[in-house]
């Protein structure tokens, strides 16, 4: 009975609290303008769609038909020590939302207490008193929200965490395309250092013909000298290309959280004859919802403009409510009894007069930080196209570029073969085998290289265009 007193009678205090909220200071957000263009420059197969809606659940490095890339893929999602970095910021900004969010409703705590004192006799008029003092109270404490401020208080720190979701999917995006690129970049000096074991081969095998025809006094010193040292040329190459390899692979160990002495890498085989897959860039207006990082800004700005009502707020009267209700009592033995209850329920007011401009200078910081953040914005989006265009553009020109440089290998090769004839018939020097060979050899490595550069350039284009990842909007921090 005495229990459900109590709840009655703080039922009714809450239900008073709730009837006083006012207003909500300060502007409601609104998404400011930005310039966006109807189309791309660059001429591509248009569509209205997001990389997801082509990819298994946002994997859009699969495009690329590589069961090692996927295997190293879910080795970083599992290990990758940045990304667990990021989801535990993610896990502070919702606990930090879960408190801020609180503030909403009052705060109850039972705050028993006992004390035995003895007065003074002299103060106590001629004869000193020894008591003994039992409470058991439960204490109310809630702002009622007049102005908002509680309120965006709370839109302030539930568009933080929002943000905080949005960084760690773009910190996700990041490593997704870090680890694409250092694997493509493998398998391109994989490729370029089986060309050389096979130039390898094919010079020692001039050098030999060399060296027969020099014991056979048909050619001289200097001819063997040019086998000699392209051979060595070739073998140099080899291990400047070796030293660049072991640092990727190192890279891509960081990258899946696996110490580089640990890492096992099953690669396919070396040869990167395959096309990079043709990828729909979609149109411009869909970028500012595909990328986590323009989400992130978007979201910090929304947190920024809820900010300046907490500012505003602050010119305006606080309005505390404090209540206590409970039992009080000398003895343990009637502590809980009807007669010994006690309570009190009163308001708290507190009213700036005079802080010498303080909160004048919170409000002209909060409009500040609410500038700086849309202009932060605005660049953020600049930034998205132009990564958009970059990776357009590179792709067009690295297509015209990867085309003539197989007509260049053709060529080259054509030309170093009819060298070996003709020195093989005695019709030229070994100086024509040299240079027409160095060319082939050469221009066969810039092939692959571009080939490579045509592989970054499509993971860039995946990754400005946001990779697979969509808007989960605004979530309840749980």
């Amino acid at each position: 009975m005495i229990l459900q007193r109590n709840i009655l009678l703080l039922g009714m205090i809450l239900a008073l609290s709730s009837g006083l909220t006012g207003c909500t200071l300060g502007p409601d957000y609104q998404r400011p303008e930005v310039q966006v263009p109807t189309a791309f420059r660059e001429e591509a197969p248009w569509k209205d769609a997001v990389p997801a809606d082509v990819l298994d659940k946002g994997a859009w490095w699969r495009i690329y038909g590589d069961p090692v890339l996927d295997g190293l893929q879910d080795r970083a999602l599992s290990a990758n020590q940045n990304l667990k970095a990021a989801i535990a910021r993610v896990d502070q900004a919702r606990a930090a939302a879960r408190i801020t969010e609180s503030t909403l409703y009052p705060r109850l705590d039972l705050d028993p207490s006992g004390q035995r004192s003895r007065s003074s006799a002299d103060l106590s008029g001629g004869q000193a008193v020894t008591m003994t003092t039992l409470r058991m109270p439960l204490d109310l404490s809630y702002e009622i929200d007049l102005w908002g401020r509680v309120r965006r208080s709370v839109e302030s720190s539930t568009a933080q965490y929002e943000a905080s979701q949005a960084e760690m999917q773009n910190v996700l995006l990041t490593l997704q395309a870090d680890l694409t690129r250092n694997y493509f970049n493998m398998r391109s000096l994989d490729a370029q250092l089986d060309l050389l074991r096979r130039t390898i081969e094919l010079r020692n095998r001039n050098l030999q013909l060399v060296t027969s025809l020099f014991n056979n006094g048909q050619v001289g010193r200097l001819e063997v000298a040019q086998a000699e040292t392209e051979l060595a040329n070739a073998q140099a190459d080899t291990a400047a290309l070796k030293r660049r390899r072991a640092a990727a692979e190192h890279a891509l160990a960081v990258l899946v959280g696996e110490p580089v002495a640990n890492f096992i890498l099953p690669l396919p085989p070396p040869n990167l004859d395959v096309r990079p897959p043709q990828i729909a860039a979609g149109l411009p207006s869909s970028l500012l919802e595909r990328r986590p990082d323009i989400a992130a800004a978007e979201r910090r700005m929304i947190a920024a403009n809820a900010r300046i009502g907490m500012a505003e707020a602050a010119f305006f009267p606080a309005v505390n409510l404090t209540g206590s209700a409970g039992y009080a009592s000398e003895e343990l033995s009637r502590l809980f009894q009807w007669d010994n209850r006690t309570w009190s329920l009163g308001p708290f007011i507190s009213l700036p007069v005079f802080d010498a401009g303080r909160n004048r200078a919170q409000l002209t910081q909060t409009e500040a930080a609410w500038q700086e953040a849309v202009a932060s914005y605005r660049q953020q989006v600049l930034v998205a196209f132009r990564e958009v265009e970059d990776a357009l553009s590179d792709l067009r020109i690295l297509a015209e570029q990867m085309e003539a440089q197989q007509r260049a290998l053709k060529a080259a090769r054509q030309a170093a073969e009819l060298s070996g004839k003709r020195y093989r018939a005695g019709m030229v020097s070994y100086l024509e085998v040299v240079v027409s060979e160095r060319t082939a050899l050469v221009t066969e490595l810039l092939a692959n290289q571009v080939l490579e550069q045509h592989f970054q350039a499509s993971v860039s284009l995946v990754k400005a265009l946001g990779g697979g990842w969509q808007d989960p909007g605004t979530t309840t921090p749980k």
